[in-house]
C-alpha cells in the first residue's frame, strides 16, 4: 500500500515536502492533482493488456464503515500494481441505490427516498475521494437513475418474450412490517433479515426469471472458476442442489375431488420398503380440497403459513400433522398407508409429498413417535452391527432387509433394481432434480425499479414496448409507511397502448436485479443501449471481483446467471462474468456491555476506560463516566448494534487516509478478519512519519527540494513490477 506521497507525479509540488508530515495537506495535494488531471481515467485501448478490477459496490447507506474501506483498499492497490504492470486498468465505482432501508429511513425522517438517496451518495462520494481510491469516475452508476434501469427493464421484456419471465400465484415469504416478499436466502430463524419480524407465507402473483432453465451450466461452469474460493463454490453446488433420484405415483384408494394419485421424489429409493406413511404439504392441492370440509385440517393449515421455511428451522421444529383420514397404495406392494399434512413438507420442493420413512429419515422419525406410527427398519450397516431405533433414524446407505425380493441388495443395486420395477409397472422414472427454484423477482414497495408490464382490461398481461421504456419511478413521493406510494396513486398506474387502456405493474424489482450486472454497464455507462458490445468485451470478464463472502449464493449466483443471460441476447462473449474472486475477512474490534435486569447495553469503546496489564491484556473495563465495570463483550464484527464501530473520518481526521489504508492493509492477510486496534493504528502513523522523516532528510531530497520526485518520476515513466 504505497502511501500519497510516494506515488508519482505529485511530488512535483514542492511546497508540500515539508520537515514534519502533515497529511491533510498532503492528501489534499494529491486528491486535486489526481482530480484535475484525470489521472484514473481509462477509455478501450487494444493494443495495451486490460485488467478490470472491482469491489462490490456499496449501498448508499449514509456513512462509510470500515469493511467499505477494507474492500476499496485492496481493490486500490492491486489496480496500482496492475497499472505498474503496464496494463490499461478499469476500477469503477457507484452505488446499488435501491432497496428498503431507503423506504424506511425516508419514513422515520420525512423525505423522499431519492433525497435521502441522492444525499447519501453525495456525502460518500466525497468520503471516498478523501480516502485516496483511484477510481474512474466518469464511469460512476447509480442503480436507482432512469438511464440505468431503463435497459434493465427492457431486458425484462426481452426475457418475457422468450419465455424466460412468467407470471404465477405463489406461496411467499411475506415480512408483515416491511411489506414485502423475501427470498429464501433472506429470512434468518424464521424471521425477515432486516427487521427481525416473524415471516408468514402468504399467495400473491409473483413474476419469475427460469434460472432453474440454467441450473446445469450454472453448477456445471463454477469448474471454469479456479480462482475463485472453494467454499464459495460448495455453497453454490450446495444451493444448486443437484440430485438423482426417483419420481414416483401413489395412487389414492379413494379419489379426493378430482384428485387420484400424488406424485413423490426421492434420492432414497431403497428404503420404498419401509414407507409406513406418506405427509403432504399444507398447501398441497389434495390439503386444500380436504380442508374445505374439515375445520380442524383448515386451521393447520393457516397456522403452517406464520412458520418458518428455513430448512434449519424446518429441521429442528416441533413435527405437527394432521391425520387425514385418506389412505394411498404403496406403489410396488399395494398397501394402503395412511395420508398426513404435516409442517416439516414444504410445497416449494419437490411435489409437496413426501414417503414418510421414519427408521431412516429423521425428521419421519420424530414425527412417527409423536404420533405412534409405525417405524419399518429396512437399511442394516453392512458391517452387520444392530441399530438402535428407539434412539433415532439410521440415515447411512446400507444393505436392504424387511424388503422382500430387494433383501440383501445395497444402495446402488436397489436404486437400479427397485426404480425398473416402478417404471415396468408405470409408477416411476429416474429423474434429476435440483435444489434451486425459478428466482422470485417481484417485491411490493416503491422504492425499486418498475417492473415493465401492461395488465390488461381483460385479464392477462403485456410487455411494456421499448418506445414505452423507461416507465419511470415518481421520486417527489410522500411516505406513509403503509403502501407504496405506486400502487396508491390510480393515475401513476393508468397508461394507454393503441388507444386501448392498460394498467403499469406496481410491483418492482427484486434490488438483486440491478446488482447482477452493474460490473458490465461500468464499461459502457453511457451507452445509449443496455450494453456497447465492443467495449463491454473488451473489458469482461471482471479480473479480480472483491466483496464478503456473505454474497456467495444471493448476489454472485444471480450475476453469473445474468451474465448467460445477456450472452445468450448476444450482448457479451464470455460465460463468467467475474475470474477471480477474492472474499475479504470482516474488520473486527472490541466490544463492551453492560447487562442490567436481563437487558444488555452496548456500551461504545470510546466511552470505555480499559486496564490492561503489561503484555496487553485486559484486566477490567468500566465507564469512562458512571465508573461502572463493564463485561467484555469479545472481538466481534464492527456493528451499529454493538456500537463497536469505528468513523472512518474520525481515524482520517487524526492520522490521515495513509494510516488507515496502511493499516488495513498489513493487520491482517486479506482474506482473514482483521482486529481493529488503537495500538494499531497509531503504530502505522508512526511509521509513515519516520518514512516522511527519512525522505525529507536524505541527501537527494536536500539537493532537490522534494522528497524521491526524481525516482518517483522515472518510476511514472517507465512502470516496472515491484510489490504494492
Amino acid at each position: 500500500m504505497t502511501p500519497f506521497y510516494l506515488r508519482p507525479p505529485i511530488f512535483q509540488l514542492q511546497n508540500i515536502m515539508n520537515e514534519h508530515y502533515n497529511p491533510a495537506e498532503v492528501e489534499q495535494a494529491a486528491q486535486a492533482y489526481w482530480e484535475n488531471n484525470r489521472s484514473f481515467e481509462v477509455t478501450e485501448d487494444p493494443t495495451k493488456e486490460k485488467f478490470y478490477c472491482l469491489a462490490m459496490f456499496p449501498y448508499p447507506s449514509g456513512r462509510l464503515h470500515m469493511g467499505h474501506v477494507r474492500n476499496y483498499t485492496i481493490t486500490d492497490v492491486i489496480s496500482r500494481y496492475q497499472r505498474m504492470q503496464g496494463k490499461n486498468v478499469l476500477h469503477p465505482m457507484g452505488w446499488d441505490a435501491f432497496g428498503l432501508p431507503a423506504e424506511n429511513a425516508a419514513i422515520k425522517n420525512n423525505t423522499a427516498p431519492a433525497k435521502w438517496t441522492y444525499s447519501n451518495t453525495d456525502y460518500m462520494r466525497q468520503q471516498l475521494k478523501a480516502l485516496g481510491f483511484g477510481f474512474d469516475w466518469s464511469r460512476e452508476v447509480t442503480t436507482c437513475k432512469p438511464d440505468y434501469y431503463r435497459w434493465e427493464q427492457w431486458f425484462f421484456t426481452r426475457l418475457y418474450e422468450k419465455g424466460l419471465a412468467y407470471k404465477k400465484v405463489s406461496s411467499v415469504n411475506w415480512c408483515p412490517k416491511d411489506q414485502t416478499v423475501l427470498a429464501n436466502e433472506q429470512v434468518e430463524n424464521g424471521c425477515c433479515w432486516r427487521c427481525d419480524t416473524p415471516v408468514e407465507r402468504k399467495e400473491i402473483p409473483q413474476w419469475f426469471i427460469r434460472i432453474t432453465d440454467y441450473a446445469e451450466e450454472l453448477l456445471n461452469d463454477l469448474d471454469k472458476l479456479p480462482d475463485w474460493p472453494e467454499q464459495v463454490k460448495t455453497m453454490q453446488r450446495n444451493w444448486i442442489g443437484k440430485s438423482r433420484g426417483v419420481e414416483m405415483r401413489f395412487d389414492l384408494a379413494q379419489p379426493v375431488g378430482e384428485h387420484k394419485a400424488f406424485e413423490v421424489y426421492t434420492t432414497r429409493p431403497d428404503t420404498l420398503m419401509g414407507v409406513t406413511y406418506v405427509s403432504l404439504a399444507a398447501q398441497h392441492p389434495i390439503a386444500l380440497h380436504l380442508a374445505k370440509d374439515n375445520a380442524e385440517l383448515n386451521a393447520f393449515i393457516e397456522a403452517c403459513k406464520v412458520q418458518s421455511v428455513a430448512e434449519a428451522d424446518m429441521a429442528n421444529m416441533e413435527k405437527r400433522g394432521i391425520d387425514t383420514g385418506v389412505k394411498a397404495r404403496h406403489p410396488i406392494t399395494g398397501e394402503e398407508v395412511a395420508v398426513w399434512v404435516a409442517n416439516y413438507v414444504l410445497m416449494d420442493y419437490g411435489s409437496g409429498a413426501v414417503m414418510a420413512v421414519p427408521a431412516h429419515d429423521q425428521r419421519d422419525f420424530e414425527f412417527a413417535q409423536k404420533y405412534a406410527l409405525d417405524i419399518k427398519q429396512v437399511i442394516a450397516p453392512t458391517n452387520g452391527d444392530a441399530i438402535d431405533l428407539a434412539s433415532g433414524a439410521f440415515t447411512d446407505k446400507g444393505v436392504l432387509v424387511n424388503s422382500g425380493e430387494f433383501d440383501g441388495l445395497n444402495f446402488d443395486a436397489a436404486f437400479t433394481a427397485i426404480a425398473e420395477t416402478l417404471a415396468a409397472a408405470g409408477k416411476g422414472r429416474v429423474t434429476t432434480n435440483y435444489r434451486l427454484r425459478d428466482w422470485g423477482v417481484s417485491r411490493q414497495r416503491y422504492w425499486g425499479a418498475p417492473i415493465p408490464m401492461f395488465n390488461l382490461p381483460d385479464g392477462g398481461e403485456i410487455p411494456v414496448p421499448a418506445h414505452k421504456l423507461p416507465i419511470l419511478l415518481p421520486e417527489d413521493v410522500v411516505m406513509d409507511g403503509v403502501q407504496s406510494p405506486i400502487k396508491a396513486d390510480a393515475n401513476w398506474r393508468k397508461d394507454e397502448l393503441n388507444g386501448q387502456a392498460v394498467e403499469r405493474e406496481t410491483d418492482t424489482f427484486d434490488t438483486f436485479m440491478e446488482s447482477s450486472w452493474y460490473y458490465a454497464r461500468y464499461t459502457c455507462p453511457n451507452a445509449d443501449s443496455m450494453l456497447d458490445s465492443a467495449k463491454a468485451n473488451y473489458w469482461l470478464p471482471v479480473d479480480q471481483y472483491v466483496g464478503g463472502i456473505e454474497h456467495a449464493i444471493l448476489h454472485l449466483l444471480y450475476a453469473r446467471f445474468f451474465h448467460k443471460l445477456m450472452r445468450d441476447e448476444g450482448l457479451v462473449q464470455c460465460d463468467e462474468p467475474f475470474n477471480r474472486l477474492l472474499c475479504q475477512g470482516m474488520v473486527n474490534a472490541e466490544s463492551f456491555c453492560s447487562r442490567k435486569d436481563g437487558r444488555t447495553e452496548w456500551i461504545a469503546p470510546e466511552e470505555v476506560t480499559v486496564e490492561r496489564d503489561e503484555k496487553g491484556k485486559m484486566i477490567r473495563a468500566f465507564h469512562k463516566v458512571t465508573g461502572e465495570p463493564l463485561e467484555f463483550g469479545g472481538v466481534i464484527k464492527m456493528s451499529k448494534s454493538k456500537m463497536n464501530g469505528v468513523d472512518p473520518e474520525t481515524v482520517i481526521q487524526q492520522y490521515g487516509a495513509d494510516t488507515v489504508r496502511l493499516f488495513t492493509m498489513f493487520a491482517a492477510p486479506p482474506e482473514q478478519s482483521l482486529e481493529w486496534t488503537d495500538s494499531g493504528v497509531e503504530g502505522a502513523s508512526r511509521f509513515l512519519r519516520r518514512l516522511w522523516k527519512s525522505r525529507h532528510q536524505s541527501p537527494r531530497s536536500r539537493a532537490t527540494g522534494r522528497a524521491g520526485s526524481g525516482a518517483a518520476q522515472r518510476s511514472a515513466e517507465s512502470p516496472a513490477p515491484q510489490n504494492p
